[in-house]
């Protein structure tokens, strides 16, 4: 297969992936997308057994796949990945991830769904030691940033600072994103608010959750947004 159509191909499952994965707990429909997806990663493993960036989209797709049982609790509200209870998230997928991520780091050739698993591994590291290597994934997301500097990927860097450096940091690299790239770009909305309630400017903080409210699909998602957005309200203060 040649590099550019794999690329494609790539691309095509992981954004499978990602539309089954924004639904799980939403939709059963949605669910069996992104069972789908890690179905086409195996095939295109099983085709293409020495492509390290075949087992990197696997390896990240079973990270991430592997926590779908923490993702919302008994009232299927949504529960974020720092306070998932990492109890629930299936050991057995994670170890499979592991294994497929340091079969492709062989071939030394480090691509973006290579690095997109590192940065879920060092996040599933969090069930072994109880905490989160916030600096290695700020040289992750450095690393992916030079290799695919999507919104996506900035946006979620501003996130990884601004738990190391504070909400300020955070927000200057939020600042520094075009408009055209966030306007309707819902990560970002709810990134930019956490951030700006933390940072104790709760009038631009009301606003940022209002428009990421807008945005999102997932009623669950929407009713956390809520429940945030309440408990900085004048009526709250």
């Amino acid at each position: 297969m040649l590099p550019d159509r794999l690329a494609g191909v790539l691309t095509a499952i992981y954004a499978a992936y990602g539309l089954g994965w924004e639904g799980l707990g939403d939709s059963e429909k949605q669910g069996s997308l992104a069972e789908e997806a890690i179905w086409l990663g195996r095939a295109l493993h099983a085709t293409l057994p020495r492509e390290p960036e075949a087992m990197g989209l696997l390896s990240l797709m079973l990270y991430s796949q592997s926590r779908r049982g923490a993702r919302r609790n008994a009232s299927g509200d949504y529960i974020p990945l720092d306070q998932q209870d990492t109890v629930l998230w299936d050991a057995a997928m994670i170890t499979e991830a592991d294994d497929l991520l340091r079969q492709a780091g062989a071939f030394a050739r480090f691509g973006p769904f290579q690095c997109l698993a590192a940065i879920q591994s060092v996040h599933a590291e969090r069930r072994r030691c109880g905490t989160t290597d916030w600096r290695a994934l700020a040289t992750l997301y450095e690393a992916l940033l030079i290799m695919k500097p999507t919104t996506g990927a900035r946006v979620s860097h501003a996130a990884v600072v601004a738990r190391m450096d504070g909400p300020g940091a955070g927000l200057e690299l939020l600042n520094r994103i075009a408009e055209r790239d966030i306007v309707n770009y819902q990560p970002y909305w709810a990134v930019r608010a956490h951030l700006l309630a933390e940072a104790g400017d709760m009038e631009y903080a009301t606003n940022a959750y209002r428009s990421a409210i807008g945005l999102s699909s997932s009623e669950a998602v929407r009713r956390f947004l809520l429940r945030r957005l309440d408990a900085i309200s004048p009526k709250n203060a």
